[in-house]
């Protein structure tokens, strides 16, 4: 049977070559991408991370995931536009955390929720410092007064 199999196969193949089907093939006369190196189980992994461009931490179980987000986050909040942006950010990132935190799996890995009060205070400090350089090579300008509130005002007379 595996003869009969191999030789219809064969005359499939040298009909194909008669024809011309193989010829102009991509990657024709180049040679094989990874040959001569040693054999890497999850060789199909990495070609498909390279292929559709995707980070390597999909890779990572979900407490390390979680972790490397927290060191990130003053780099991805740096950018928001208004506190309550950085705070609605931190909270997303604590939901996640918590919901780990109730159904643990992958290794034990010690992940706390992040405190959005630290992280606020610490992207405020970084809104202030260019402000601050910047201000320094302008001209002061004139702020005008601020209104009294009213209370303010009742309580003096």
């Amino acid at each position: 049977m595996t003869e009969a199999w191999d030789a219809a196969v064969e005359a499939q193949i040298r009909g194909a070559v008669q024809r011309g089907e193989f010829d102009n093939l991509p990657g024709m006369g180049k040679p094989i991408p990874g040959r001569g190196t040693p054999y890497d189980e999850g060789w199909w992994i990495r070609s498909f991370l390279e292929r559709e461009k995707l980070p390597s931490d999909l890779l990572l179980p979900t407490p390390l995931q979680l972790r490397r987000r927290i060191e990130q986050v003053p780099d991805e909040v740096r950018d928001l536009p208004t506190e309550p942006a950085v705070r609605a950010f931190v909270g997303q990132l604590n939901a996640q955390i918590v919901a780990w935190l109730r159904n643990p799996d992958g290794p034990r890995v010690a992940v706390r929720p992040v405190n959005a009060d630290e992280v606020v205070e610490r992207w405020r400090a970084e809104r202030v410092r260019p402000d601050a350089t910047a201000t320094a090579a302008e001209p002061a300008t004139v702020v005008a007064p601020t209104r009294r509130r009213w209370w303010l005002r009742w309580r003096r007379r």
